[in-house]
């Protein structure tokens, strides 16, 4: 079976040892004779993943004593929610910074539950181009938490510095960059992580937390199975735990510590970053991305091409070559090269060449002088 290279942008491409395993494991678990996914997440065999998986976190993140590991359901999504109910009083208000799809539906579910305000926001012709830097944010001193979104999927943004909420818990929404690189998990009072990016399938969302303010959180008023300090009491196993999302993100935990851990995934992702960007500003008359270079994502590269007719061709012969999911998010059009962990530096280097290719063929020769 001929596998292809799959740039989606989530549920994306896990790593082909991570799914041979999966495969030969499925019907017997460790000589259990039936499969993790039969498996009672209260027995030994899932119990030993649940503990391995919560390790393997803590050594890669180099996750502090200070903070817990929990894992949730309902993806990153209910975590816009979960935030504002256990933390968002009503004589509070939160700071959002805003540079994208995802932190916009994460301050209306705010808004919902209490006041929520606005540090940050820039569009350009109706686009997010850029994050901002330090100075412009504008932050309340009393807001409840501060909330950004790391890396923004659909604009092709990232954060490359973490900003200073000062005494303020700063939440972030690290979905599509968990695992990507390092980083200093003390200066976070939460981070969730939707699985389907870097850590594994969808269906698990994981959930970083400084147990200090789980201890503040509210109870009145809000369900207990919807309340942060449940789910820890419980160790994420208040009720059936998605059990087979977690034995996969334990198998793709490994994989990373196998391939040198967060900072050897952190040079291989500046590694594709560089050959895919160099690509663009090489044939800047073909290609042209639209975010600010001081912004632009290690992780979802996005991009234009002279007419939407091209892209439509580009999209086209990208995938009779082997290349699939390359189409920009329906919100902005354009092409979108999502280049999680799991994607090897000689799959970008597949596509530049292809990139090289499709530009000679079909840009229009320059009009005599």
């Amino acid at each position: 079976m001929a596998r292809v290279i799959n740039f989606n942008p989530g549920p994306s491409a896990l790593p082909l040892s991570v799914l041979q395993q999966m495969q030969e494991e499925l019907l017997d678990y460790q000589g259990t004779g039936m499969s993790i996914l039969e498996h009672s997440h209260r027995g030994q065999p899932y119990g030993e993943v649940h503990t391995e998986v919560k390790e393997l976190l803590r050594e890669l993140l180099t996750i502090p004593a200070s903070h817990e590991i929990l894992f949730m359901t309902g993806g990153a999504t209910s975590q816009f929610a979960f935030v504002p109910l256990n933390f968002l009083h009503a004589d509070r208000s939160a700071d959002y910074i805003v540079t994208g799809t995802w932190s916009v539906k994460a301050m209306a579910e705010a808004k919902i539950v209490a006041e929520a305000q606005c540090a940050w926001e820039e569009k350009q012709d109706g686009k997010y181009l850029r994050v901002p830097v330090q100075s412009e944010l504008k932050l309340d001193p009393n807001a409840a938490y501060c909330h950004m979104t790391s890396n923004n999927t659909v604009a092709g943004t990232q954060f490359h510095y973490v900003p200073d909420s000062g005494s303020v818990p700063l939440v972030a929404d690290m979905s599509s960059d968990i695992l990507s690189r390092p980083i200093d998990v003390s200066k976070f009072g939460l981070i969730y992580a939707g699985a389907q990016k870097n850590l594994g399938p969808s269906g698990v969302t994981v959930v970083i937390i400084r147990k200090s303010w789980i201890d503040e959180a509210k109870t009145e008023g809000v369900p207990k199975i919807f309340r942060y300090k449940t789910i820890l009491e419980g160790d994420s196993l208040q009720n059936t735990a998605p059990t087979f999302p977690i034995y996969a993100v334990r198998n793709n935990l490994r994989w990373v510590k196998e391939q040198g851990g967060v900072s050897a995934m952190e040079a291989q992702n500046k590694h594709k970053a560089e050959a895919l960007y160099g690509c663009i500003s090489e044939i800047p008359n073909f290609y042209t991305c639209p975010v600010e270079a001081s912004s632009r994502s290690l992780m979802n590269a996005v991009f234009r091409l002279p007419t939407e007719a091209l892209e439509k061709q580009f999209v086209a012969e990208a995938s009779a070559q082997g290349m699939h999911g390359v189409k920009g998010h329906r919100s902005v059009g354009g092409i979108r090269i999502s280049m999680y962990n799991a994607i090897g530096v000689d799959k970008v280097h597949t596509l530049v060449k292809f990139m090289r290719e499709f530009a000679k063929a079909n840009s229009r020769p320059a009009a005599n002088s």
